[in-house]
C-alpha cells in the first residue's frame, strides 16, 4: 500500500443506479464549479496558460526509482499530472499524480513546507481528476514510495466533473463513447494507442527500407472505386456536385505508378457504408501499396515481412500474446493454399473455375448458403467461407480467386478462369489482400463494363466505369503487384482484441 489512498469501492449491494449516479455527478459538478469560482476570486487561475514544468513523471521515476525508504535526492523538480488518489489528513496530505502514459508519482503536501494557508487551500480546492502542478525535492517516503516533497503547488486545470470509480471497470458503452475516460483509468486503452503507433512506425520503416514513397490521395471522389463496397455519398456546395467518400485509394495510387512513382504506399482512412461488427467498421484505417515489376507472389512476401516486423516492434517477437493470454505465432513462412482446391477438399465435391452456376447453386442449397444476385465467383467465395474459413487458424494466404469477383486483377498466367489474387487470413479473419495488377486498359474496360451491368441489375457494391482511370492506364502502367491491409485488423492480429478496441475513437450509434 502507498501513502496515498482513496476510499475503497462500494460493495455491490450499495452501488448507485444510473439515475442516482447522474444526480451525484450533477451535485459534484456544482461543488467543483463553486471551487473554480473561489480559485478565480482568490486571484489564482483555474486554467493557467502554463505552469513551470521542468520534467515529467516517467523521467523522475527513471532517474530516482532506486531511492531507498527515507532517502532524498537533492533534486528540485516541477512536474504536473492528473490527481488520481488523494488523502487529506492533518498537517500532511498525500496526492498521487498520473501522467498521460499512466505513470504515477506521489506528492506530499505538508504544512511545514507550504504553510498553513496554502495547505488549507489545498484541502479545500483540490479534487480527484484535477491537473495539479507541484514543485519540490524528489524523495522516498518512509514507506519507500517515490515522492515529491512539495514546497509549492498550483492547479493546472480544474476538473468540474468527477472521475469514474478507479476501482470499478468501465462498461463497454462508456469505454467506446467516452474514450478519454477509458484512457485515464485503463492501462489497456493507453497501451493500445502506443501499440498502434509502434505498428504504424514499423510499417513506414519497412517501406522506407525498400524505397517506397508515402503519398496522400483524395478522400472525396467523383467516382467511387478500387473495391467492391457501398459508398457514403455527400454533396459539394463549391462544385455543386455529388461526391463519394473513398472506399479505397487504389485507382489513384495506380495513377501514381503510371506517373513513374514505382513503389508507392498510403496509410489513410476509408469509408464503407455497410454493416459494423467485431471485424468491420464504417470508417477504418487502410494501408495500400503498389510495386512496379512485382506480382502477387512478391507482394505476399512483402506483406508477410510488414506484419512480422510490426510484431517485433510491438511485442519484441513474432510470438504475440493476445489480450486473453493466447500466444499466437506470426513467425516462419506462412501457408499458401488454393481457393478451389481447398474448397473441393472441404466440400467433398470437385469445384473448378469451369463448374456451372447450377452445380454451385446446388451445393449452396444443400448447406444453406444464400447469395444475393449469385454469380460463379460469388458462390465459390461464399462456399469457401462456409467450408474452409472456420478451420483456418495459422496465418494463411488463400490463392487464386474467381475472375468475376476481382475486376482489377490480372488473369492467372497458367490457370484458366482465375486471377492472381490472394487473401491473407489470420486466426480466421481476413487481414489483407494482394494482386498481380491488371494493367491492360482494354481488358480493364471490359471488366468495368461487366461491373456496370451487375450494378444495373441491383448490385450496390459493383464498381463504376472510371474513364479517367482508364485513360491513365492507356498511357502505360508497368507490371505491378499491389496489396491492401486494414490497420485496425493488423492491431486485431497483434492484440487479439475486437476492431472497436483498436480504434481510438470508434463510431458508435
Amino acid at each position: 500500500m502507498t501513502d496515498a489512498q482513496t476510499p475503497s469501492a462500494p460493495a455491490p449491494d450499495t452501488e448507485l443506479t444510473a439515475a442516482e449516479a447522474a444526480a451525484e455527478a450533477s451535485e459534484q459538478k456544482a461543488v467543483r464549479l463553486a471551487k473554480r469560482e473561489r480559485l478565480i476570486e482568490s486571484g489564482a487561475e483555474a486554467y493557467p496558460v502554463s505552469v513551470p514544468v521542468t520534467t515529467t513523471i516517467p523521467a523522475v521515476r527513471a532517474a530516482w526509482g532506486h531511492l531507498a525508504a527515507d532517502e532524498t535526492s537533492g533534486e528540485i523538480v516541477g512536474l504536473a499530472g492528473r490527481v488520481v488518489h488523494l488523502r487529506n489528513t492533518g498537517k500532511l496530505c498525500f496526492v498521487s499524480l498520473q501522467s498521460g502514459d499512466g505513470s504515477r508519482i506521489q506528492a506530499m503536501v505538508s504544512q511545514a513546507n507550504v504553510g498553513e494557508e496554502s495547505l488549507a487551500a489545498f484541502k479545500e480546492l483540490v479534487d480527484l481528476g484535477d491537473h495539479l502542478f507541484v514543485t519540490g525535492e524528489v524523495i522516498s517516503s518512509r514507506r519507500g514510495e517515490l515522492s515529491v516533497m512539495a514546497t509549492g503547488w498550483k492547479i493546472a486545470a480544474k476538473a468540474v466533473l468527477p472521475l469514474p470509480n478507479l476501482h470499478t471497470e468501465l462498461s463497454e458503452e462508456t469505454r467506446m463513447r467516452s474514450r478519454y475516460l477509458d484512457l485515464i483509468v485503463r492501462d489497456g486503452a493507453r497501451q493500445m494507442v502506443r501499440t498502434r503507433a509502434q505498428a504504424n512506425a514499423s510499417l513506414r520503416k519497412t517501406f522506407a527500407e525498400r524505397d517506397f514513397l508515402e503519398v496522400e490521395t483524395p478522400m472525396l471522389q467523383t467516382i467511387h472505386g478500387g473495391a467492391a463496397a457501398r459508398p457514403f455519398a455527400t454533396h459539394s456546395n463549391a462544385f455543386d456536385t455529388e461526391l463519394y467518400l473513398r472506399i479505397a485509394p487504389e485507382l489513384f495510387l495506380k495513377r501514381a505508378v503510371v506517373g513513374g512513382i514505382d513503389r508507392v504506399f498510403e496509410i489513410n482512412r476509408n469509408f464503407r457504408n455497410e454493416g459494423a461488427d467485431s471485424s468491420h467498421s464504417p470508417e477504418f484505417a487502410m494501408l495500400e501499396a503498389y510495386e512496379s515489376y512485382g506480382d502477387y507472389v512478391s507482394i505476399a512476401e512483402l506483406t508477410q515481412t510488414l506484419i512480422q516486423n510490426a510484431a517485433l516492434a510491438v511485442a519484441g517477437s513474432h510470438m504475440v500474446t493476445w489480450a486473453d493470454g493466447t500466444e499466437y505465432d506470426l513467425g516462419g513462412e506462412w501457408d499458401r493454399i488454393s481457393m478451389y482446391e481447398s474448397l473441393s477438399a472441404a466440400a467433398g465435391v470437385q469445384i473448378t473455375p469451369q463448374t456451372s452456376l447450377a452445380d454451385l447453386q446446388a451445393v449452396a442449397d444443400r448447406v444453406g448458403v444464400e447469395v444475393h444476385l449469385p454469380t460463379h465467383g460469388k458462390l465459390v467465395e461464399e462456399l469457401w467461407e462456409h467450408f474452409v474459413k472456420p478451420g483456418l487458424v495459422s496465418p494463411t494466404f488463400v490463392m487464386d480467386f474467381p475472375v468475376d469477383t476481382s475486376p482489377l486483377t490480372r488473369a492467372h498466367r497458367s490457370i484458366e478462369g482465375v486471377v492472381e489474387k490472394w487473401d491473407l487470413y489470420i486466426n480466421g479473419f481476413e487481414l489483407a489482400t494482394g494482386y498481380s495488377e491488371l494493367v491492360d486498359p482494354v481488358i480493364q474496360r471490359e471488366r468495368f463494363v461487366e461491373q456496370a451491368k451487375q450494378g444495373a441489375a441491383g448490385d450496390v457494391e459493383a464498381m463504376r466505369l472510371d474513364e479517367e482511370f482508364l485513360r491513365a492506364l492507356e498511357f502505360g502502367m508497368p507490371p505491378s503487384g499491389g496489396m491492401g491491409m486494414g490497420i485496425d485488423r493488423l492491431l486485431m492480429a497483434l492484440t487479439g482484441l475486437g476492431i472497436r478496441e483498436t480504434i481510438l475513437f470508434p463510431l458508435v450509434k
